[in-house]
Parts: C-alpha cells; structure tokens; sequence
C-alpha cells in the first residue's frame, strides 16, 4: 500500500489515466467479452496501438516546447513512398535483407529530413509552429500524391511485411518497437539536459535563451526527434498495409493531438510526461476499439475524439486560470501583511 500511496503522489495523472484504462477495458469487456477479449480483437489491439503511440510521441515532443506538429502523418507516408518505390526495384527484390534494412533506414532519414525542414525554419527563422507544419503538411502531402498519382505503392520484400505482422514469443514486433522508443524518450525528454533544455523552452523561451542555452539547436533537434518517432511509426504502417499511400493513418493526426493533451502534457509547453502519452493512447485505442466492435459508426468516434478534446483543454485552461488568481490573490494578500 506504501509502494501505491508513493506513486499515487508522484505521479497523480498518470495515476488517473491507469484506472481510467483499466475501467474502460473491464467495461468492455463485460459488455462483449467473446469478441472484445478474443485472441483476434488483442492482437489487432496490440498491433495498431504502436503505431498511434508513437504518432503521438511525435507530436508531444512539439507540443513540449510550446508548438506542434501537424505534418506527422504526411512526412510519414513521404517518407514511405519513397522508400517503397525503392523497394519495388529489381536490386530489392534479388536482395530481399539488405533492401529491406536500407528501406528502412531510407524511411528513417527521409522523415528525419522533414524534421529537418521543419525544424529549421521554428528555430532560425522565428515562423509559428503551426503555421510552418500546416504549410509541411501540404507539401508532403502534394508530394506524396504526385509520385504516386493518388495510388498505393505496393511489392515490398516479405521480410519487409513481417515487421508489421510478425511476433517474437507472441509479442508483436511493433509493440516491442514502441515499448523501445517510449523508455528512450523517458530517459532523453525526462532524465537528460536536453530533456531539461526542451522543458524550459516551452516554459519561457527567452528566459532559456538568455540562460545560456542554445534554443535554436535545441528546438532543430526536437523536429528531428519528431522525425524519427513518425518516421518509423510510417514503417510499421507501410509494413502492416504491406503498401504505401498518402492517406494512410490519416486519423492518427487529431488522435495523436487528443492523446497528448489527455496525457497531461500542456498544450502551451513546458510540462507533460511520456507515460500519460502512452498511458492516453491505450484508452483511446481502447475505446476505439470498443465501437468497432460494438458497430458505432467512426463518425460518432471523431466526434468523440473532438469532444475530449475540447473538454480537457477547457478544463485545463480553467483550472490554470484558478491557480493564477489563487496566487495572485496570495501575493495581495501578502504585500498588505508586509505594508
């Protein structure tokens, strides 16, 4: 009971979002456990939340500083295009391995770039955040359609299909991939001095600047991470479709967006864990899930998306909105003590 009363007091949100999933999960379960709890229901589950996972990490890191990313879907299926093209080449499919492994790294540095892009023009040229990744978004999007003429790209390697579809021990490859990057984003966002460096951009920028560190960098190096995490979230897409296309994981975008602010991270910057990321994702996918099987329509599932958006920012932003009057008032109240 200690062991809980500790983490229920260092951790109370992720403490929340724990009951909430596991509430949601039992709910379902009870309602339809012959289809909810089927070995085929689990397994879709734990196949497709590593992609949405990390889509979500992607966009915390942004949303960490203060800004956003909005082009984690079309950098990611970019990306992929391009990389699927070159595996539909002669060379990759008398080399099946080593064009696989390049496909992959292919994927990775090309969504890197995009970060790049990104990155470059938050940090050196003082563009918003949202305004330069809306204007990305367009771009890989356009680009993605003109190479593929709004088609999928398709013949990738087999071994290439299994990273999507394949387990070790029963345990997907995908969740092992996003169990991974979710400790490495722990120890680089919450127990590093970038980490510490990204929280106090998105605490005060300038107060950062003038301390000493070098936001610019900082703020380049967060597109680039950003890059990475959608970049192979676009791998297992790709892997898992066994093709590649502009409109793939479309719906990750607002999912990804919900889950960040659902975990805990402020959507002004400065605070925000990994865990109430990752801990958001399981009960989105978990509910999603459930009217899937319950036959909701997806429409019905946006709307409520967009609800618990709406709901938790409002929340938040009045809850803040209490405790700068609470300090405020303490401040008051102290001057006149001490006049």
């Amino acid at each position: 009971m200690k062991i809980l009363k500790d983490i229920r007091s260092k951790y109370p949100n992720e403490f929340v979002l724990f009951g909430i999933f596991v509430f949601l999960f039992v709910v379902m379960s009870i309602l339809s456990p012959d289809k909810f709890l089927s070995i085929t229901n689990l397994q879709t589950m734990l196949f497709q939340m590593p992609e949405f996972g990390l889509m979500a990490l992607a966009m915390m890191i942004a949303v960490l500083t203060g800004g956003m990313n909005l082009s984690i879907i079309t950098g990611s299926t970019l990306a992929t295009i391009i990389a699927g093209f070159f595996m539909r080449t002669e060379f990759v499919q008398n080399n099946p391995a080593l064009g696989t492994l390049l496909a992959v790294l292919m994927t990775i540095f090309i969504a890197c770039m995009t970060g790049v892009l990104n990155g470059a023009i938050v940090a050196y040229i003082g563009v918003a955040p949202m305004l330069v990744t809306l204007g990305t978004k367009t771009l890989f999007e356009g680009l993605g359609l003109q190479f593929t003429k709004g088609s999928s790209v398709s013949g990738f390697p087999e071994l290439f299909n299994k990273i999507g579809s394949g387990t070790l021990f029963g345990i997907p490859y995908t969740l092992i991939i996003l169990i991974i990057f979710t400790v490495l984003s722990y120890f680089l966002f919450e127990r590093s001095r970038w980490g510490m460096e990204v929280y106090m951009i998105g605490c005060n920028e300038t107060a950062t600047r003038f301390s000493g560190v070098n936001t610019k960098a900082t703020l380049l190096k967060v597109y680039i991470y950003s890059g990475l995490m959608y970049g192979i979230a676009g791998i297992l897409i790709a892997s898992r479709y066994c093709s590649a296309k502009t409109d793939y994981g479309s719906s990750y975008l607002m999912q990804a967006l919900t889950a960040v602010v659902l975990g805990g991270t402020s959507i002004a910057g400065g605070s925000g864990t990994v865990a109430g990321t990752i801990l958001a994702v399981m009960i989105i996918q978990t509910v999603s899930t459930g009217f899937n099987i319950y036959g909701i329509n997806r429409n019905i599932v946006n709307i409520i998306t967009g609800v618990i958006l709406i709901v938790v920012l409002a929340i938040r932003y009045l809850t803040q909105v209490v405790i700068d009057r609470k300090k405020i008032r303490e401040r008051v109240s102290q001057s006149r003590k001490t006049a």
